[in-house]
């Protein structure tokens, strides 16, 4: 069996994978649903005349499908970072995007409480957080890029984004001691990270920005390729490396900002992943990779989400603890045998 083979076999099992994960994210949930019933509503489509069928199409169907858009994300964004840094310990919140995105939020609910008015909590909307989050996000990235325009050493420029994130967390620590506990309470809540939290419209503005990140990526394999073997013969090769930086980073802002703005800050969906499919497949070739993280970062949000849903019961988890639960391991793991990872 050949290598292409191979890899399609595997393409072909983590496709089977990710309709069982899919089937089983919207099987399972709060309310109990009898499989022939389940069965027989997703046959038939949609009926606003039943509840069970408002339940699976109106909340899961969107819930599964932002986790299947988020894992993708976040997962090609750790990539990224984890090339363009040849760092094994990147991801796609090292540039402070998640910091920016708290910040925004932060400012929005703390500093309103922080304020004072009883006006303020007619601003709190989902549509208002989200862009909250994502002017938060877009700051904090125009001035990275502003730095690495000026900056010339990559790992400087990870260190920037990383100070950036501790200045910001300094300001929210500073609005966190302000605000009101009702405040603080929902802030928290945001920090948690949520999948069940957008409807129809909201998922589709998340698609459009994920197939737009992924679709201007498409053009930059052949680099992400070349920088693996180090930016001096990315050079001899004719490759821009100060353009192709500034394009990746915009690249990964897209995909980690516009899921952050929609579903909070989700960690180590980024930064696990792609370390696992390149176990998998056993390449440093991102035609292959870049598939590959993909559908493995939809999987395992799929599969994080069953367990923060914890079937049969009212509650839910923190989609944030379970995701933390599973990747720090892996992280761990990937530190103990640090000698065999890939660059």
């Amino acid at each position: 069996m050949n290598q292409q083979t191979t890899y399609t076999w595997r393409f072909i099992l983590l496709g089977l994978a990710l309709v069982i994960a899919l089937f089983l994210n919207l099987r399972f949930g709060s309310v109990h649903i009898a499989l022939e019933e389940f069965v027989d509503i997703l046959s038939k489509g949609y009926d606003p005349e039943n509840t069970l069928s408002f339940i699976v199409h109106q909340l899961r169907f969107p819930k599964a499908l932002t986790a299947i858009l988020v894992g993708v994300g976040l997962a090609i964004a750790g990539l990224i970072m984890q090339t363009l840094f040849r760092n094994p310990l990147a991801g796609p919140y090292v540039l402070g995007i998640s910091s920016g995105a708290s910040l925004g939020v932060s400012l929005l609910i703390l500093g309103g409480s922080v304020l004072g008015g009883a006006y303020t909590h007619l601003f709190l909307s989902k549509i208002s957080i989200s862009i909250a989050a994502s002017l938060g996000s877009f700051l904090v990235l125009v001035a990275v890029v502003l730095v690495s325009v000026r900056v010339k050493d990559t790992m400087a420029i990870l260190i920037i984004g990383l100070m950036f994130g501790s200045i910001t967390a300094a300001i929210v620590s500073v609005l966190a001691f302000f605000s009101t506990a009702e405040a603080l309470q929902q802030y928290l809540f945001w920090s948690f990270g949520s999948l069940g939290s957008t409807n129809w419209e909201e998922v589709a503005v998340l698609a459009i920005l994920i197939l737009v990140g992924c679709i201007w990526l498409i053009g930059k394999i052949k680099h992400l390729n070349t920088i693996l073997l180090g930016e001096s013969y990315a050079k001899s090769m004719g490759i821009a490396i100060a353009k192709t930086r500034l394009v990746l980073l915009l690249i990964t802002s897209v995909l980690a900002g516009g899921v952050t703005a929609f579903a909070g800050p989700i960690a180590f969906i980024g930064l696990a992943v792609p370390h696992i499919a390149k176990m998998l497949f056993q390449t440093p070739n991102h035609k292959i990779l870049i598939p590959g993280v993909a559908l493995i970062g939809a999987i395992a949000l799929l599969l994080c989400d069953i367990l923060a849903q914890w079937p049969g019961s009212e509650k839910t988890l923190p989609i944030n603890a379970i995701t933390a639960i599973f990747g720090a391991p892996i992280v761990i793991w990937l530190l103990v045998r640090k000698r065999k990872l890939h660059f």
